[in-house]
């Protein structure tokens, strides 16, 4: 066995030139240049950044609120703003948080809030729309929510409506949608009201109640303006209730109890 050096297999291998060993040394010094080089290119330019922040984030100075008011204080508006603004300056200010605090004022349905450079906001404001009276002192907006617990001027045009807790947006939008109707007919709404076992009940402005019931509402609510709403119009003092649920007519009731009752 030969124990010695072992014999090298095929050509000889290629020695690195001087060139490329040179240019292999200076690979660690130009990385270290660019690195330098983009670390000082990041600290200007995040120098840069700072400064335009510092020169931008000014103290909020003016508030400017527009939109359409009959119960809204523009005064309480900016109030809510101002309250809201803690310290903040025009970059920094949360724009969303400024308008929750304006939409918690009494009587505001929506705000949107945007900057007005350089040391302002506007502030855009929706009014709530009360469409309708919820119980007593109630009242609720085109949504069915209940924006006032407790309202001190209710206007007088506004119907009534009465109801278990939580059927305030269905009773709302079946109120929006007989409303239209009836006024066609020459009718206006005063109360509707849903009785605990889902019985309907409308009343109109001259006392005239229209009894619905629990099934087919909306169909015999149809069948009312195509065929009683006639004798309502034509003899309303002398009409007590209209009761809709028959599967083929209707009936009404008289003031007089003389009069009896007459099927349609």
């Amino acid at each position: 066995m030969n124990f010695g050096r072992r014999r090298k297999s095929g050509a000889a291998r290629k020695q690195p030139s001087k060139d490329a060993l040179a240019w292999i040394a200076r690979l660690p010094a130009i990385h270290l240049q660019r690195v330098a080089s983009i670390g000082v290119a990041v600290l200007v330019l995040a120098g840069a950044f700072l400064a335009l922040r510092f020169a931008l984030d000014r103290p909020v100075e003016q508030v400017a609120v527009s939109g359409r008011f009959q119960r809204v204080l523009p005064g309480d508006v900016e109030k809510a703003v101002r309250g809201a603004l803690r310290g903040d300056g025009m970059v920094a200010v949360d724009l969303a948080r400024i308008a929750r605090a304006v939409e918690s004022v009494p009587w505001v349905d929506r705000a949107s809030v945007a900057r007005s450079w350089p040391s302002g906001l506007t502030v855009q404001v929706i009014e709530q729309r009360p469409v309708a009276r919820w119980g007593k002192s109630g009242l609720v907006n085109t949504r069915g929510e209940v924006f006032v617990q407790d309202a001190q001027h209710i206007p007088a045009e506004l119907p009534q409506l009465a109801g278990p807790p939580g059927f305030e947006a269905e009773m709302t939008a079946r109120c929006l949608a007989v409303q239209k109707r009836l006024e066609e007919g020459g009718l206006r709404l005063a109360r509707m009201s849903l009785d605990e076992r889902g019985a309907w009940d409308l009343t109109f402005d001259n006392g005239i109640a229209l009894r619905l019931g629990r099934e087919d509402v909306d169909e015999r609510f149809e069948r009312f303006l195509v065929a009683a709403v006639r004798f309502v119009m034509a003899r309303p003092a002398d009409i007590e209730y209209v009761d809709m649920r028959y599967a083929n007519g209707f009936a009404i009731g008289w003031r007089q109890a003389a009069s009896g009752v007459k099927r349609g």
